[in-house]
């Protein structure tokens, strides 16, 4: 029976993500001590054509780097009317060292002319909880869960919050409004993100033989 562990390192460099995995982490009860990715480690590149295989291979890097278990994210944003593009290189859009302003800025030129209803996109998180290798040479088998949000790209930018795509993502239920407009509370009451958090404690508890809360 796979038991939690009592540590799990963030395998992103990347603050907000990681503030966001830790906020949803905590939110959700874990009884687990939630370490920064140490930041003398290199990075890893992500260069596989899935979100599972990103995550999988930088949950691995920083598993077997540190010793401990270690939980990585890949995000990626999928536009209908540009046949699920950007996809899995949502963070690299407009080039390998594109800011968020850039990426948004491709995003909206190609999809200049298109009306509301052709709009129609969804964000997409994939976590990968790995172990690191163990003497005899094996890694206990991932734990990999799912969290998606559908939603729609609006015609600009909008709102001062969040990150990446934020700011045109309007995700269904919000009232209109997008992620950029949305504090951090609320945003983690839709987000993909804390869905696949909440994916991945229900997939933890269920490995270790524990009842769900409320259960």
């Amino acid at each position: 029976m796979r038991r939690t562990p009592e540590r799990i390192v963030l395998a992103t460099a990347n603050p907000h993500k990681a503030a966001e995995l830790r906020a949803a982490l905590t939110a959700a009860g874990l009884a687990v001590e939630v370490l920064d990715r140490p930041g003398d480690l290199p990075p890893v590149h992500e260069t596989a054509d899935t979100l599972e295989r990103n995550a999988a291979a930088k949950a691995h890097a920083v598993a077997d780097a540190t010793g401990l278990a270690a939980l990585a994210d890949d995000t990626g944003l999928e536009v209908d009317a540009l046949g699920g593009a950007p996809g899995v290189h949502a963070a690299r859009y407009a080039g390998p060292a594109a800011t968020d302003a850039e990426n948004v800025a491709k995003l909206l030129a190609a999809l200049e002319g298109t009306e509301a209803e052709g709009r129609t996109a969804r964000f997409v998180t994939v976590l990968v909880l790995a172990e690191p290798v163990g003497a005899d040479g094996t890694r206990p088998s991932d734990l990999v869960v799912r969290g998606a949000v559908a939603g729609r790209i609006a015609p600009a930018p909008r709102g001062r919050y969040g990150f990446g795509y934020d700011p045109v993502f309007v995700p269904d239920g919000g009232g209109g409004r997008t992620f950029g407009e949305m504090g951090p509370d609320e945003k983690a009451g839709l987000s993909h993100r804390s869905r696949a958090i909440a994916a991945l404690v229900a997939a933890m508890r269920d490995a270790e033989g524990h009842d769900p809360p409320g259960g």
